[in-house]
């Protein structure tokens, strides 16, 4: 099973490696993307190989995407590419999971209208105004969406997203 991970600098350093470790454990083949080519740095400098520009991904040589939180997302959903490729997947109805901030890239495809998904509580109000309904627990899977508030959730949202995963085996 293939998974993308897409994100930039300043990815929240835990929702990246935490999520990434846990699925190369599970033996999935784990693609980076971003808009930027080499390395992506995380805010406490912890540093991971690109593997794709976001502007060759297929969404078909995918199964799954992951959208790690930090400040990476909002810089993201600025381009257009990054928000076009989430919305590929929300619409073919791949699995995504997406914690703290790695759900404005949701926002911005407009995945969230009428799912039940969690967020950091600074942006509660722009899932809510995007057309979600707002659960406020550690992680929130509705059908093929999965979603955690902070890095504190991570071990609910892996394995929540992992049970998703293992159902489209």
């Amino acid at each position: 099973m293939r998974i993308l991970i897409i994100s930039y600098d300043n990815y929240d350093d835990s929702e990246m490696f935490y999520p990434y470790y846990r699925l190369l454990e599970e033996d999935f083949d784990v693609t980076v993307a971003s808009t930027k080519s080499g390395e992506i740095s995380g805010k406490h400098w912890m540093k991971i190989g690109v593997d794709m520009d976001i502007n060759d991904v297929d969404v078909n040589d995918f199964d799954a995407l992951l959208l790690p939180g930090g400040t990476a997302p909002e810089k993201l959903r600025q381009e257009q590419k990054p928000v076009e490729v989430v919305s590929m997947f929300a619409k073919a109805g791949k699995p995504i999971a997406s914690i703290c901030h790695g759900q404005q890239l949701l926002i911005s495809a407009k995945a969230l209208v009428d799912k039940k998904a969690t967020c950091y509580p600074g942006i509660k109000d722009d899932i809510i105004n995007a057309g979600a309904i707002y659960v406020d627990e550690p992680v929130v899977v509705c059908e093929n969406l999965v979603t955690s508030r902070r890095p504190q959730d991570l071990p609910y949202f892996m394995r929540g997203f992992i049970s998703v995963l293992k159902k489209q085996l």
